[in-house]
């Protein structure tokens, strides 16, 4: 197990953001094929891997060929995070994240991950408590503040700092804002460029092109981007974004049966991963059928709702032959 540093893994870190019902070991793998940099788990309620859930313990399987790998979890009181963090230490990820960051109102009207932006105190007493539970290095990601009177972060960075954690991920959104309206870069540098800051900055919000990655490692200094909705059918944007770093070049225009081979793969390997055809399909839909090779096609409305409906592999994989005999 190693605890790497951003830069220790490249000169521009590419991270995959960690998503509830996407960033299974899936799809975690294909990013890590394709160059991500690190890796995070969906998010772990710390309550349900308390009380043993066995659809909460089966997200800490990770493996040795994804590292290095965050596990994320998160919750609203000290003590079940604190318990929650020594059970996920026993699983060996590289790095505990700690979720401050998830507007939805199922976690975040519940006084957890953005939440805990309305109750700054508990937030840095649940930090501090699983700093000093566990020996892997401990971070965080959470978003700029409640809402726009109230954009926290600058302060709330070193307060999170003080609390011993080892890196800070910033979405540039409130929780006000869900995912609505552009991210706010100009906060996430005054984090970075604040003096007083000495540990990662993450960057986190609207990269969804190479050009835009660049511009985010040049104009705010951060030291990762992490990207999360621009995965969705695209595992491959870590290799066009690293192409694009390192040679200021695009990445060549890949055939379209390329595309759907990778996305074929993907739905054996979600079915493979939840053991059930119809459920691995449901679950892998997201991907392709929002993949942005699939953006643009004419007349393709009518295909996009038959793939949308199609509840077993072979007809999926027939569609996407048809995709591609028809388009590609």
């Amino acid at each position: 197990m190693s605890h790497l540093s951003p830069s220790q893994t490249s000169h521009f870190p590419l991270y995959l953001a960690p998503m509830e019902d996407v960033t299974d070991p899936a799809f975690r793998m294909l990013c890590k094929r394709f160059g991500a940099d690190r890796v995070y788990t969906e998010f772990v309620n710390a309550d349900a891997l308390v009380r043993d859930v066995a659809s909460t313990t089966r997200k800490l399987q990770i493996s040795e060929d994804e590292r290095p790998v965050a596990i994320q979890i998160y919750g609203r009181e000290a003590e079940s995070m604190v318990q929650a963090a020594k059970i996920v230490e026993q699983a060996q990820p590289d790095f505990i994240d700690i979720n401050f960051g998830c507007p939805v109102k199922k976690v975040a009207g519940k006084g957890a991950g953005a939440g805990l932006l309305r109750d700054v105190p508990k937030m840095l007493q649940i930090t501090k408590a699983v700093v000093k539970a566990v020996q892997l290095p401990v971070t965080v990601k959470t978003r700029l503040g409640w809402n726009d009177e109230e954009k926290i972060i600058v302060d709330l960075a070193e307060a999170l700092q003080d609390c011993g954690i080892k890196e800070l991920a910033i979405h540039g959104r409130t929780r006000s804002q869900m995912y609505r309206g552009e991210a706010d870069w100009e906060l996430i540098g005054q984090v970075k460029n604040n003096p007083r800051m000495h540990i990662p900055i993450i960057g986190n919000g609207d990269v969804t092109t190479p050009e835009r990655a660049y511009e985010c490692f040049q104009k705010y200094n951060v030291d990762a981007i992490m990207i999360g909705r621009a995965t969705f059918g695209n595992p491959w944007i870590f290799e066009d974004i690293r192409h694009y770093l390192e040679t200021h070049e695009h990445y060549p225009e890949r055939s379209m049966r390329w595309c759907m081979d990778i996305l074929k793969e993907h739905v054996e390997a979600s079915i493979q991963w939840i053991g059930d055809e119809r459920k691995g399909i449901v679950h892998s839909r997201r991907h392709f059928a929002n993949s942005p090779v699939l953006k643009g096609l004419f007349d393709f409305k009518q295909t996009r709702i038959d793939l949308l409906r199609a509840d077993s592999k072979q007809e999926v994989f027939q569609i996407m032959d048809f995709i591609v005999d028809k388009w590609g």
